[in-house]
């Protein structure tokens, strides 16, 4: 059964940068594509930042060169790395299968952008 759980979230200002954190078990994480999601209040659930098995990345216009995504096999870990906030960043950020989502979701973390 895949487990996934994120953390990091907080309030910050805009400007600031915060990291979250995705552990993930039931799966062998190396093998597998991993992705960032996140639900904005009254958004539809979108993808942010993709990592591919050769640690490829790709990433979401209104992120590119804000957000980093990264992994660790060893950690069965993948970070985002959110650097210049802005108050439209605020949403319940989720991490799930690049290909698909086809995981089930984690209860997320919310970020919230605010002065």
């Amino acid at each position: 059964q895949v487990q996934l759980v994120e953390s990091g979230g907080g309030l910050v200002q805009p400007g600031g940068s915060l990291r979250l954190s995705c552990a993930a078990s039931g799966i062998i994480f190396s093998r597998n594509a991993m992705a960032w999601y996140r639900q904005r209040p009254g958004k539809e659930r979108e993808l942010v930042a993709s990592i591919t098995t050769f640690d490829i990345t790709g990433y979401t216009d209104s992120v590119k060169g804000r957000f980093t995504i990264s992994r660790d096999n060893a950690e069965n870990t993948v970070y985002l790395q959110m650097n210049s906030l802005k108050p439209e960043d605020t949403a319940v950020y989720y991490c799930n299968a690049a290909v698909g989502a086809r995981w089930g979701w984690g209860q997320g973390t919310q970020v919230t952008v605010s002065s």
